[in-house]
């Protein structure tokens, strides 16, 4: 009973904690954001006030054509240069597409524009997003021994206590991911895409490996950009090792949460065994358990087999 109110007065607390934190987090954005928006509003109002005056245009013409270009740039198709920008229908485009649907990054910068697309999506996506989540399992099951326990074995081999090696393994592994995975691809994209600052690097790649997937950020749109098919596919990689990198933390966390005691506080389901563990056959070789099945069978030693004799003399 006590170990029953505990886990609700845990969990009253959890929503209570993410109720106030979705609070706190949209006081910081209204303030932050607000008046940014109220500045673009007013400039662009002025724009429109001094085209109008310059012009022939009368207001309802000139919104009907910005709602035109607003909708063609909301699928992807842009007003500026569109003669010189390539499909984002062609063979590479839509698997950059594809990838972005089953992995739930979701850019939303290029969407179907017909029903059939649309339909073809919610298919696409129903077998694709589990598939994808199982795909990346397995690789995070497969290089959980070799970067995880290994070096968390070596550093207890040199003396190191259980749970200090997992905090020392877990913040080196956090430094590499943050180093190959944040801050040289970062770099990368600020050179590759001319309107990147090295923040809107860190940024782009934050969103896109947490699977949030915002959309003011999408690699290879720029027109006449040199080996954009190549661009889209090296993009295509890195979100597949970079979610991949981002699973093994966590099941990094989960383990060490396990060790720590966490799991165990919060009540939370604690993380597979170890690897050796899990290599266990499921089933048994059929020869032993024919043997053993047989040894179960064995008729007892004449001496052992109880008898109304023994019974009674009991």
């Amino acid at each position: 009973m006590q170990s029953v109110c505990r886990s609700w007065l845990l969990l009253t607390c959890f929503v209570l904690f993410y109720v106030i934190y979705l609070v706190l987090g949209a006081l910081v954005f209204s303030s932050v954001e607000r008046p940014v928006e109220d500045k673009l509003r007013q400039d662009v109002d002025a724009l429109k006030q001094e085209f109008l005056n310059q012009s022939c245009v009368n207001a309802a013409s000139l919104e009907r054509f910005l709602l035109k270009v607003l909708t063609a740039n909301k699928y992807g198709v842009s007003v500026l240069g569109s003669a010189s920008v390539a499909s984002n229908w062609d063979l590479v485009s839509s698997m950059f597409f594809a990838n972005t649907l089953v992995t739930t990054v979701g850019y939303g910068y290029t969407a179907p524009l017909s029903d059939t697309g649309k339909a073809f999506s919610i298919l696409y996506a129903l077998i694709g997003v589990p598939f994808t989540m199982l795909v990346l399992t397995a690789c995070v099951q497969r290089i959980m021994h070799p970067l995880v326990v290994v070096p968390v074995g070596h550093l207890q081999r040199c003396g190191m206590q259980p749970r200090v090696a997992t905090v020392v393994h877990f913040l080196l592994l956090l430094a590499v991911v943050v180093l190959c995975f944040f801050v040289t691809p970062a770099a990368v994209f600020s050179a590759l895409e001319p309107s990147w600052s090295f923040l809107d690097g860190i940024y782009f790649c934050f969103i896109s490996l947490c699977t949030i997937g915002l959309g003011d950020f999408v690699p290879a749109t720029q027109p006449q950009q040199n080996y954009r098919q190549l661009y889209q596919l090296s993009v295509i990689v890195y979100l597949f090792v970079g979610l991949m990198m981002m699973f093994l933390l966590l099941r990094t966390i989960h383990k060490m949460a396990d060790l720590h005691g966490l799991t165990s506080f919060l009540q939370l389901p604690p993380c597979e065994v170890d690897l050796d563990d899990d290599r266990k056959p499921i089933v048994e070789d059929r020869h032993e358990a024919f043997l053993t099945e047989k040894e179960d069978m064995r008729p007892l030693e004449p001496g052992s087999q109880p008898s109304y004799n023994t019974i009674n003399t009991s």
